[in-house]
């Protein structure tokens, strides 16, 4: 197990490029299985959900390699149609596999996806889907098994706007048999991404980023090379850490369209923003002030940047309120803030945040991949040392998150913790 040790207190400043989004890399990596041929992909973030769905396709067949942060997929003879149940439980995004398996063989085999313990996320609006263009699914033994003789599309509405089950019906309807359409879809920037893809590729989607997605039915995909978009979680994450400091940053590779709410929130609570481009500059106030917070689906406040605001909002003039209507159990990271000072209270659905001076180092647990990023957050502002257990979380979606801190200001080592 590994540990972060944070030395609080230093005030960030300087200049830091944003790396390639994780949750726009897993699926366009799914993606890649669709072609029977190569996809080179840039920009892909060295973390470790990437690792785990590089090694799903290498045991299913693909030939596969990574250099720095370009991807090699060769996907011309794959032998396996099931994704391994170990390296399934280890990875919420590996349902992502199922679609393009499905859209490329006709069968699939897989179980119930792990991941980060944040609340119920069930796969059903996948699997209904699936049923609607056509596919059989027997559910037996803990094992999802797909097959059909044909995809047929037609019209599926999902019920609540999920993003990976947009993404796996995309993926799923690519092949299929006439037109394939998708209402109240998710608009995410990484569906966008996906489709942007999907059609270097010799596909035909169109709608991706509002609520309405067509996919017409291809019958072959070409060889691809495309650049994966920059991670605006991560660029999120890098303002929040400059903020709670004081301090004053720019981003490099970033898109400020992305992050809208994220910025109109930080300016609400007294940060200075500008944006150029493929960049964006913030100056923290040296006192910031409280705000309220509500999770959306895209292009509202994203469910993924609540708990990093949660962190900063800690040492916020006034009372700041959050509430979380996308996952109940989001706000597990509160009880290591209040390890360290934070003075928060939990009702139901709603965070309540008292800002105090300022917080205090502490041995704490990252509790999931965002929850880990809040208590960074936490640690560089508090007073002392803090001890962060149990980053593998953290190490799942930053990409050399204490490298990129420390090159402006930061004090964050890396160290060995007890493997009990």
């Amino acid at each position: 197990m590994l540990n972060y040790i944070i030395q609080g207190g230093n005030k960030l400043e300087g200049e830091v490029k944003v790396s390639g989004s994780k949750n726009a890399s897993l699926p366009i990596i799914a993606a890649s299985m669709l072609n029977g041929n190569q996809s080179k992909l840039y920009n892909v973030p060295t973390i470790h959900d990437i690792q785990i769905a590089l090694k799903i396709l290498k045991i299913l067949g693909c030939k596969v390699k990574k250099t720095n942060n370009k991807i090699l997929i060769d996907s011309s003879n794959i032998t396996s149609y099931e994704i391994p149940y170990p390296l399934m439980r280890q990875m919420r995004s590996s349902v992502i596999m199922a679609g393009a398996i499905i859209g490329r063989f006709k069968n699939a085999i897989f179980s119930y996806p792990g991941g980060c313990d944040i609340g119920t996320r069930p796969i059903d609006l996948h699997l209904s889907g699936f049923r609607k263009l056509g596919i059989n699914i027997i559910e037996e033994g803990g094992f999802i098994r797909c097959s059909c003789d044909k995809i047929i599309g037609t019209e599926i509405h999902l019920d609540f706007p999920s993003v990976g089950a947009t993404e796996n019906l995309m993926l799923a309807s690519v092949y299929a048999e006439g037109e394939t359409v998708i209402t109240n879809a998710a608009m995410e920037p990484e569906i966008v991404d996906l489709q942007n893809f999907l059609n270097k590729m010799g596909a035909i989607v169109e709608g991706a980023g509002t609520n309405i997605i067509k996919i017409k039915g291809v019958n072959k995909l070409k060889e691809v090379s495309y650049t994966i978009m920059p991670d605006r979680i991560e660029a999120g994450t890098l303002l929040c850490s400059a903020a709670i400091t004081g301090g004053t940053i720019e981003l490099k590779n970033a898109i400020p369209d992305h992050i809208s709410p994220i910025l109109s929130k930080l300016e609400e609570c007294g940060c200075k923003t500008e944006v150029k481009k493929d960049k964006i500059s913030l100056i923290a106030p040296r006192k910031l002030i409280s705000t309220e917070i509500k999770t959306l689906p895209y292009p509202g406040f994203p469910t993924d940047m609540q708990s990093i605001f949660g962190a900063m909002l800690t040492t916020a003039k006034g009372t700041s309120v959050i509430i979380e209507t996308i996952f109940e159990n989001r706000y597990k990271y509160t009880n290591e803030l209040i390890r360290m000072g934070a003075k928060i209270t939990i009702e139901g659905k709603m965070a309540i945040i008292k800002g105090v001076k300022r917080l205090s180092g502490a041995e704490v647990l990252a509790t999931d991949l965002r929850g880990g990023a809040a208590m960074v957050i936490a640690g560089l502002q508090a007073k002392g040392k803090t001890k962060i257990n149990n980053i593998e979380y953290i190490l799942r979606g930053y990409e050399n998150l204490d490298k990129k801190l420390n090159s402006i200001g930061a004090n964050i080592k890396i160290e060995e913790g007890d493997k009990n």
